[in-house]
């Protein structure tokens, strides 16, 4: 039977007691982790968002009533001890921060009984997923679930300090804004009022951002909720957090000086680590050449080699036919990994088509220096030779090819490098390797749209000698003053120079082929701002729980949220979404159509 808390106060959280309280008084409150009835002893391990401290119940010290109601403790039971703090009389527990102490109770009460959970309490659990999340509440008594919790509100506590004494303000943006579809699909929110009409969740505070800037406040921050509307990963929700900023009078180098500054202010406060400024930086076109990725993991190497020139010509008609149609032919070399099984090599050439590859050519060199190829018996021995040595290949390693267009070379061979890296084990697990990607491209070609888009968004700034490709043929050229940070293969956050010119405002929607009444349309608010005196200004945002994410080690941003959705944007826990009562849709003048 649960009793009341009246007249006892928590003196400490449990983990908080040290070894100056020895001979000292405390209350401590929590769940039950596990009770050891010893006959004439009962030890109890006590929980809270701290860590543990073991109760010690002994008859003589609590009275018989109090001893008989301790031998009633189960697990997830909450209770409140009253006692005094010894030193422990059996073996110290090393692995507990409280490990040399413990509390000799005085007075006990049960303040909630707990049926027994669907699974233990305890860290680097194994249980699924989904009953994890079904029963979250739980989930989050793990003490590993707390601890990333905890670190995140740390951090946005850091990132507060830190803008606020760099002079930034923090405003928030509404959370009810309109429809601007360029991009991922917005979450809509139908009007009431304006029957018919929606507002949509912001997929970020972009718009609003850039009007504070003409409104003369210089220097947003801003916490940010998002909502995007498309399909779920390991590091990506359908409502997640930015930490979200905008400056004014600025350029490029000005945004990543201070942002820089703050991702070394997080990491020495929150992890004590020291991350040496000035961070890398690689241009967009270098980080694809390299590493096949705009946002490589610079922690080992495998990079890839261009060796379009040294096998033009040569009569294999894969690399041949991808050089004709403009492609390229480019390779890995998996360092010692030249005794692969023919069936591990299959593996990989399965891989590679499921990312798009037509196929995957490979050559071993054998530790006599001869080969085992899929494609050399196509090839001179000059030229082979000249392969091997473009590729710096020695003896027992793996040479991996892939040939056709670009993007698809690029996708290839930097999803293999990453797949074939983890499972080498090539990963320092423990580096935070920080890099700044910038001079991205403008415009992406959309195959399903058959048009070009904005990379970023159709208000980055192009690089000034580029705005004369903007509305020609070779606007695919064209590069945008656009930077994102990267962590170990994960992009953190990005940003750009926004454009702050009509006439270049024009060209870009121009190139995007919107028409002037099109433009206005979507982003009249925000143009029409701009006639009234906009500073030059630049932002950045960074998701929030993929920096967390990355600080705590996760495999995935749901360890870092509280209340995650699942991969088809459900909520086990409270069945969200559900369908709504048929009045409120009358209300709202909507009528749900039923399909297949």
């Amino acid at each position: 039977m649960s009793e009341s808390i009246k007249g006892l106060h928590r003196t400490h959280r449990c983990a908080e007691v040290t070894n100056g309280e020895i001979g000292t008084a405390v209350t401590l409150m929590g769940w039950v982790q596990k009770r050891r009835n010893l006959g004439s002893l009962i030890f109890v391990d006590l929980r809270d968002r701290s860590g543990l401290m073991q109760i010690v119940f002994d008859e003589p010290q609590i009275g018989a009533d109090g001893f008989a109601k301790a031998g009633t403790l189960r697990n997830e039971f909450v209770i409140a001890v009253r006692g005094t703090v010894q030193k422990r009389t059996a073996a110290v527990n090393e692995n507990l921060a409280t490990g040399e102490i413990e509390v000799i109770a005085e007075e006990l009460r049960v303040l909630s009984e707990a049926q027994t959970p669907p699974f233990p309490i305890e860290e680097n659990l194994q249980t699924k997923d989904e009953l994890r999340l079904k029963h979250r509440y739980l989930d989050l008594r793990r003490p590993d679930l707390q601890r990333n919790l905890m670190l995140r509100s740390r951090v946005t506590n850091v990132v507060r300090s830190f803008l606020t004494e760099e002079g930034f303000i923090e405003i928030e943006t509404p959370m009810l804004q309109k429809s601007t579809p360029e991009g991922a699909r917005d979450y809509l929110v139908p009007s009431r009022i304006h029957q018919g009409c929606f507002y949509a969740l912001p997929q970020s505070p972009q718009l609003f951002k850039q009007l504070l800037m003409c409104s003369g406040f210089d220097r947003y921050f801003q916490i940010a909720k998002c909502f995007r509307d498309e399909d779920l990963r390991a590091d990506r929700q359908p409502e997640f957090t930015q930490i979200d900023m905008e400056l004014s009078f600025v350029e490029a180098d000005d945004v990543i000086d201070v942002n820089e500054r703050l991702l070394a202010r997080i990491w020495k406060d929150v992890l004590d680590i020291e991350i040496p400024l000035p961070l890398p930086r690689m241009t967009w076109q270098e980080a694809m050449d390299r590493f096949g990725s705009d946002k490589p993991d610079t922690r080992f190497g495998m990079e890839l080699k261009n060796v379009s020139d040294v096998v033009s010509g040569c009569g294999f008609g894969v690399f041949d036919g991808a050089l004709e149609s403009g492609g390229s032919v480019r390779g890995i070399n998996v360092k010692g990994q030249g005794g692969m099984s023919r069936k591990q090599i299959d593996k990989l050439v399965e891989e590679a088509k499921g990312m798009g590859a037509k196929g995957l050519a490979y050559l071993c060199i054998n530790e006599d220096g001869s080969f085992k190829s899929s494609f050399t018996k196509f090839l001179s021995e000059e030229t082979a030779d000249a392969l091997v040595k473009a590729m710096d290949g020695e003896a027992g390693d793996l040479l991996l090819f892939a040939a056709d267009r670009d993007k698809i070379v690029w996708e290839v061979l930097g999803s293999l490098r990453i797949s074939l890296a983890k499972k080498l084990e090539l990963i320092d697990e423990s580096r935070f390797d920080f890099l700044w990607v910038v001079d991205f491209p403008l415009f992406e070609w959309s195959d399903e749209q058959e048009r070009y888009l904005a990379m970023h968004h159709p208000f980055t700034m192009p690089f000034e000698e580029d705005i004369e490709l903007m509305n020609t043929d070779e606007k695919g050229k064209a590069r945008a003053v656009a930077y994102d940070i990267v962590l170990n293969g994960t992009e953190l956050g990005g940003g750009s120079v926004r454009i702050h010119q009509d006439d270049v405002q024009e060209k870009m929607f121009e190139a995007l082929g919107f028409t002037k009444e099109e433009a206005h349309e979507r982003f009249g608010f925000l143009l029409d701002a701009f006639t009234y005196g906009v500073p030059p200004h630049a932002g950045l945002a960074y998701g929030l729980d993929r920096l967390i994410m990355l600080m705590v080690g996760a495999d995935s941003i749901r360890d870092v949220i509280a209340f995650p959705k699942v991969k088809d944007a459900s909520d086990l826990m409270t069945e969200a979404p559900t369908p709504v009562d048929g009045v409120q849709l009358d209300e709202l003048g909507l009528v749900v159509a039923k399909t297949e």
